[in-house]
């Protein structure tokens, strides 16, 4: 018996290793193991809101690659660690991705100050992190070989908007409400030095901690300096605060806010009227998909993201996850390999279309992402007409 049971085992072996052999080498590209992806974000803390919309941009583009086959045969895995909007917890999330689950590339950290403490792990282990929503041009200016970054830094959006603020909004006189982090700061500089560059000028320079929910303070110097704007740069939740303290102090000044992290339609359900005329620079236009460099992609996501019964306003953030993992996804199929110097060195070769427009990075390691600006007028998002003729 105990012969005739080995008999029987080593047949059910033979008949398998056949039916792989009739089947083809598509088989045995199933049964390989998943390719992990890193992906670090802010799902808890102060910026959680949007930290948990680009990591299901994420799983859309996840989704839709292992919907296709995957890359070379291996479905794609993400592996996403909290860093609670903490740059102490991004280092350890950084280190727990590449050590213990040992992914060949990462996708984060939201914000710049989370992504900054990151960047030192990532070299020192030698894995490419692939910067999806942070703004600080610190990212891109430390030489680190590891970084690739395909939203814009503030130099961008305001290099890219000169003409608008100059010639269409008249942004002569503006005052600048920031967080206290390397984004907020970063904003400051960055659109002060285009501002300036007009002839323009900064008056008073307000900052804020990234938790805070009183602006009152900030807001009344704001409101005793002799500008006619303000410049906002902080996550949603702060915007929406900003924007209904502002009208109970009947600060009348006109408002723009800066780094595409708005997601304008929770402004109005958060701020309601307040955010009345309010202007707002976003890198994807989830309403107007049909303006996107990929009309058919951007439509796609949305009626995705609409599917799956996420919030709409997470739209304005969700874009980046999808357009990380595609280009990860794109960098792994030109190196033939889930390495982690091959992708590096594929990212360089990386040419695709994505819901943001172009990605292609420079030297630097900078793409050179499409940049918007949508104003809310009577409780909707309006495309103004500089927008449409641009």
């Amino acid at each position: 018996m105990k012969h005739g049971k080995r008999i029987s085992l080593a047949g059910m072996l033979l008949g398998l290793l056949a039916l792989v052999a009739l089947a083809g080498p598509g088989a045995v590209a199933v049964a390989q193991e998943p390719i992990k992806i890193g992906v670090i974000q802010p799902l808890s803390g102060p910026v959680a809101a949007s930290g948990n919309f680009v990591a299901n941009g994420a799983r859309i583009g996840a989704d839709w690659v292992n919907e296709r086959g995957g890359v070379l045969g291996r479905k794609i895995q993400l592996v996403i660690e909290d860093n609670k909007s903490d740059p102490k917890e991004a280092v350890t999330a950084a280190e727990k991705l590449i050590v213990r689950d040992k992914v060949p590339a990462i996708i984060g950290a939201w914000g710049s100050s989370m992504t900054l403490a990151a960047m030192p792990v990532v070299a020192k282990h030698g894995v490419p992190l692939l910067v999806e929503t942070s703004s600080s041009i610190k990212i891109t200016k430390q030489g680190n070989p590891w970084v690739f970054r395909i939203s814009p830094p503030s130099e961008m959006e305001a290099a890219g908007l000169e003409k608008v603020l100059a010639q269409d909004l008249k942004i002569m006189n503006t005052d600048f409400l920031a967080v206290n982090t390397d984004w907020g700061r970063g904003a400051v500089g960055a659109f002060g030095d285009v501002l300036k560059k007009y002839g323009g000028k900064l008056h008073a320079v307000e900052y804020l901690d990234q938790a805070a929910t009183d602006m009152y303070a900030q807001l009344t110097k704001i409101k005793n300096s002799p500008a006619d704007w303000i410049m906002v740069t902080t996550d949603v939740g702060q915007i929406a605060l900003i924007l209904k303290q502002a009208a109970e102090l009947g600060i009348k000044k006109k408002i723009l806010t800066t780094g595409g992290s708005s997601a304008p339609n929770k402004l109005i359900t958060l701020a309601g009227p307040a955010a009345e005329a309010s202007y707002h620079i976003v890198i994807f236009l989830p309403w107007f998909p049909e303006a996107m460099p990929d009309a058919a992609l951007a439509k796609r996501f949305v009626d995705e993201w609409n599917k799956r019964g996420l919030p709409f306003e997470g739209l304005t953030e969700s874009f980046r996850g999808h357009d990380a993992v595609f280009t990860l996804a794109k960098a792994i199929e030109i190196a033939g390999k889930a390495e982690p110097t091959a992708i590096r060195d594929a990212l360089k070769k990386v040419t695709w279309t994505g819901l943001n427009g172009p990605i292609k990075f420079d030297h630097e390691g900078q793409s050179w992402p499409s940049i918007y600006m949508i104003q809310i007028r009577e409780g909707k998002i309006t495309l103004p007409p500089f927008m449409r003729r641009s």
